[in-house]
């Protein structure tokens, strides 16, 4: 009898996830669904009780659920990591963003700064205290609704410069990405799966988890913009 799980996760991993669920289905012969969202909205459908079987979010997250007894904190494993890129719209003007100092210009020049609710957004935010201009540009920031792409308002016209995981851009038609952030800015989001307290397929939960940790997943996280762990 063929065996099925569902999962939900944040959009950062939503591609990756698409093609391991169906290299698994192809691999086992078991039928794998994966929702995914904006992480907030990911995060608190789990801690509402919601029935699912593997939950793929950032490792803050994760930790959470587990203080709370959402998942099995056991059968935790990391899935990827994933670093914050730069982006503009297609055809337009490419800032330098060779160091801290030239991304530090590019923001203050620019129109309108992009970066979602997620991860990145978070850092970001931070970032930009540390260097003084908070204040200064938050009447040009537009923060991405939950689940949607800062590379897609990039793309409308509505974001000059825009952050987000590098995971989240690929793909993105309409914009030109300028690369990742410099090094000593960066800040890499390691992502990680757990079962569910209230899965239905534990079994195959834990299975299908194994091989997202798994080197054969290795060339799909690469592909989409991610790193094995």
């Amino acid at each position: 009898m063929r065996m099925s799980m569902n999962g939900i996760s944040s959009m950062a991993t939503r591609q990756v996830l698409n093609d391991l669920a169906c290299a698994y289905e192809t691999k086992s012969g078991e039928r794998i669904a994966i929702e995914s969202t904006g992480g907030v909205a990911a995060f608190k459908r789990i801690e509402e009780g919601e029935a699912f079987d593997i939950v793929v979010l950032a490792a803050d997250a994760i930790d959470r659920l587990a203080a709370s007894s959402r998942i099995d904190a056991a059968s935790r494993v990391r899935v990827a990591r994933s670093g914050v890129a730069i982006a503009v719209a297609k055809g337009a003007p490419r800032p330098s963003v060779d160091d801290e100092a030239a991304v530090r210009e590019a923001v203050l020049a620019a129109r309108t700064i992009g970066y979602s609710t997620g991860p990145s957004g978070v850092y970001l935010t931070r970032l930009f205290e540390r260097w003084g201009i908070a204040e200064r540009i938050a009447p040009r920031i537009v923060q991405a609704q939950p689940g949607v792409a800062v590379g897609t308002l990039i793309a409308r016209g509505e974001v000059e410069l825009g952050f987000q995981q590098m995971s989240e851009m690929i793909g993105v038609e309409g914009i030109d990405v300028l690369g990742m952030l410099p090094p000593e800015i960066q800040a890499l989001t390691v992502f990680e799966g757990a079962i569910c307290a209230n899965a239905r397929a534990p079994q195959l939960a834990r299975a299908f988890l194994a091989f997202l940790a798994s080197p054969d997943a290795g060339d799909a996280k690469v592909r989409h913009g991610m790193e094995p762990c």
